[in-house]
């Protein structure tokens, strides 16, 4: 049995419903982003249990195919940033066909009109999200970073991170060193 599940992005994700599925004894065979296989069927009570300790950390079991659809695009580009490098050349609606078997266009679709949003331009958010991070932490500088994301140049990387962001590359740097403390949300 397999049950899908939204709002996972990362490896602590991972370990927080591998808990909640050991805490609610439930036999699991493997669990990544947005996915966990189960070894066998569980009750009713469990799953309503398992369900009720999953949303309060922040993650919801999907029921509904198509929003499954959708998690399972949003799931397989957060897992492509956990490898930390977009391979060069890389294209994104070959990407996805290559790993979720239908039409492109349908899910395009499917996805602009559940999310309000392109599937591009979730995955620019998400190469955005990438580079703050890394200037945050200061892991590398903007060629490093424009070469590892795949970008053309470090000028399309800083245009279309001020153009999302409404500042600069070096701008976003600064503000670390003015007492922001949190990469996502430096204008808070």
């Amino acid at each position: 049995m397999e049950i899908l599940i939204k709002n996972m992005v990362c490896p602590r994700c991972i370990m927080a419903v591998e808990e909640t599925l050991r805490k609610h004894e439930i036999d699991y065979a493997n669990v990544v982003l947005g996915r966990v296989v189960l070894e066998g069927e569980i009750t009713v009570q469990k799953k309503v249990a398992l369900e009720h300790d999953l949303n309060q950390l922040g993650f919801e079991i999907l029921k509904d195919r198509d929003v499954q659809r959708i998690e399972n695009i949003k799931n397989l580009l957060h897992a492509l940033f956990q490898e930390e490098e977009i391979p060069s050349g890389f294209n994104l609606s070959t990407y996805i066909r290559t790993h979720i078997p239908e039409d492109y266009s349908s899910l395009s679709h499917l996805f602009s009109s559940m999310e309000g949003i392109t599937i591009e331009k979730f995955f620019i958010q998400l190469k955005i999200d990438k580079v703050k991070e890394w200037l945050f932490y200061e892991e590398m500088n903007l060629n490093e970073i424009s070469w590892k994301l795949d970008y053309s140049s470090v000028q399309h990387l800083s245009t279309q991170f001020k153009k999302m962001t409404g500042i600069t590359p070096t701008a976003y740097k600064k503000l670390k060193h003015q007492g922001n403390n949190s990469w996502k949300n430096p204008l808070d």
